[in-house]
């Protein structure tokens, strides 16, 4: 058995260390656990607060929620159900463009890292019985599984997370738009992305998605060496989706670089975060556990 310190650290271990780890639900259990067990210490109590209605009582339920007075009226055990339990529907929209498949200053590639982070964020939303889906895409949809809450479908989605290999090119705003036409209740849509792509369309398929009335949180996921710009000395750079490549001197083109990610980094702040879209750039080489406070975060905004 781990020790109770361990197990305080594990929301803090290193993006190569979860790599490490072996099944798809094993990393996804661990960064979630590890995550969960240092909620004691931030103001983050619970992810429902707003009293729908009660259900009998299922095995796993937390028992905090039970009724006893309602127990001692009926002899049953029954559980505060909660608007956000009632009702959330959630998608994940996962990046499995071929830029995706770079790893260069970290220990996981930005689609290993993203992968994690879909597999972590519907690991926790299981815990909540939350109905929670999956789109994989490229320049088209590969993989679809509809949002469910049912028993084995966890699995399933942590199956085809596990199995995730880089596409082609990307094109990030057709199932954004395609989802928006398709959704038909309340729901939450995280899309996990580098978002190397025309960032006008991206946005614009956004939009769309948060005025159908959905919740939307992107995280934009970067390698530390796209994010810095470290290389040293003539370099040949060949971009992954189309095989264009140049020849340039890094000391001559960071500035450069440098600047036009700033720019992508302040269109889409400002313009998301303009529209009500959580947004946030994540870093590969840094622990999940930032990813995770964001969309905890983005639901506690919307109570």
């Amino acid at each position: 058995m781990p020790s109770s310190s361990t197990t305080r650290d594990l929301r803090f271990l290193d993006p190569g260390v979860i790599a490490r780890l072996g099944t798809m639900e094993l990393k996804a259990r661990t960064v979630v656990e590890g995550f969960l067990s240092g909620l004691h210490r931030s103001p983050y109590k619970g992810f429902s607060v707003e009293f729908a209605e009660y259900r009998q009582y299922l095995p796993g339920d937390d028992l905090n929620t039970l009724d006893w007075k309602v127990y001692a009226r009926t002899d049953r055990h029954y559980v505060k159900k909660f608007e956000e339990e009632t009702n959330l529907e959630c998608h994940l929209l996962l990046d499995q463009s071929a830029s995706m498949g770079y790893r260069g200053g970290s220990a996981m590639s930005k689609l290993e890292y993203g992968s994690v982070l879909a597999a972590s964020l519907a690991y926790l939303m299981n815990r909540q019985r939350d109905a929670t889906g999956l789109i994989a895409f490229d320049e088209q949809i590969r993989v679809r599984l509809p949002a469910a809450g049912r028993s084995g479908h966890l699995h399933a989605l942590l199956v085809a997370l596990e199995r995730m290999k880089p596409g082609l090119k990307s094109n990030v705003a057709r199932p954004l738009h395609q989802l928006a036409e398709a959704l038909q209740k309340r729901s939450l849509v995280v899309l996990i992305s580098d978002l190397l792509d025309d960032p006008e369309p991206v946005i614009k398929g956004l939009r769309h998605l948060k005025c159908r009335g959905t919740e939307v949180v992107v995280f934009q996921v970067l390698d530390p060496n796209e994010l810095t710009f470290p290389f040293k000395g003539a370099s040949r750079f060949t971009d992954v989706e189309t095989d264009d490549h140049v020849v340039a001197d890094p000391a001559r083109a960071r500035a450069d670089y440098l600047r036009e990610l700033a720019g992508l980094t302040r269109r889409y702040d400002r313009e998301l975060r303009g529209a009500g879209i959580d947004y946030v750039q994540l870093d590969t080489s840094q622990p999940l556990e930032f990813a995770l406070t964001t969309y905890l975060s983005a639901r506690g905004r919307r109570k």
